[in-house]
């Protein structure tokens, strides 16, 4: 090999590196594809998001802790204000053995959707996200996350859509720019009460310079969602990893609550939401 060669064989090493570390610190501690529809005004959703790693990285890597039999607890607290706008605030926690509880970070996001009187024939909104998470677990520190929201209801079938665009302000992937995550959801529901689906999700890299495919991330989910009252949402699923650098299994577990009097989340023009996130109905007083 010549010296060119070889400058060029380092440069590519490094590159495909620094994209793999990139790609790991998506970890894995609210895993959902987002509806369009928003919390209803004067509510409250709380929800628990529960993710096991069966089978994921074994080792510390560039400072991260090992994923392998980790227990990402999340707490998602959102509440509507308008019809068309809500606030989520979120509390991720790992817990992996000889390590014990430990607190990973805050996340904040505003959401907003396209208002009934617009007439849409899909329901659309957009999530800002924007947090910290302890170095231990993402090389980058502080992160702005922009998600568009495109969904439908097609009689028993369900598609949301989420191309997800996201970028380090402060660590290792300050320099890429956005970075592109495109997540979808496909369900049908087979009763009144159950919905069974897909859910993928991607990490493809920086708009314009995708990662090499084997430095991608590229999950896919088996799904239940359950509708077993109209104040709980229930999805539970069992995920895939395809790639070298995504977790190559995971369980994950979302129970939710809406708590509060108020009018009903009423999905967009032309959509709805799978069995376990289908909206409730107006309460009366002394709930």
């Amino acid at each position: 090999m010549t010296h060119g060669q070889t400058v060029v064989a380092c440069l590519a090493a490094g590159l495909a590196a620094g994209a793999a570390r990139a790609a790991r610190a998506q970890d894995n501690y609210e895993i959902q594809v987002y509806g369009s529809e928003t919390v209803a005004p004067g509510r409250t959703m709380v929800e628990l998001h529960s993710n096991f790693t069966t089978q994921g990285r074994r080792a510390v890597d560039d400072g991260l802790s090992p994923t392998w039999h980790a227990e990402h607890e999340t707490v998602e607290i959102t509440h509507g204000f308008t019809p068309w706008a809500e606030v989520g605030f979120y509390v991720f926690t790992s817990e992996r053995a000889g390590q014990g509880a430990q607190w990973v970070g805050d996340h904040i996001r505003p959401r907003v959707r396209a208002p009934e009187a617009w007439h849409w024939p899909v329901g659309v909104s957009l999530s800002a996200e924007v947090g910290y998470q302890r170095r231990q677990f993402s090389t980058d520190t502080w992160t702005l996350e922009l998600r568009p929201i495109v969904d439908k209801q097609l009689g028993p079938w369900y598609v949301a859509v989420n191309p997800t665009f996201g970028r380090s302000l402060r660590g290792a992937g300050v320099k890429e720019g956005f970075v592109f995550s495109p997540n979808v959801a496909v369900g049908r529901d087979v009763s009144k009460a159950v919905n069974l689906g897909l859910e993928y999700y991607g990490t493809t890299g920086p708009l314009g310079r995708p990662y090499a495919h084997n430095v991608q991330q590229h999950q896919l989910f088996a799904v239940t969602n359950l509708n077993v009252s109209p104040d709980w949402e229930v999805n539970f699923g069992v995920g895939q990893g395809f790639t070298s650098v995504t977790d190559h299994r995971i369980v994950k577990l979302i129970l939710g609550r809406r708590f509060g009097h108020g009018p009903p989340e009423e999905p967009g023009p032309g959509t709805a939401t799978p069995a376990g996130n289908k909206p409730a109905p107006e309460k009366p007083s002394g709930e």
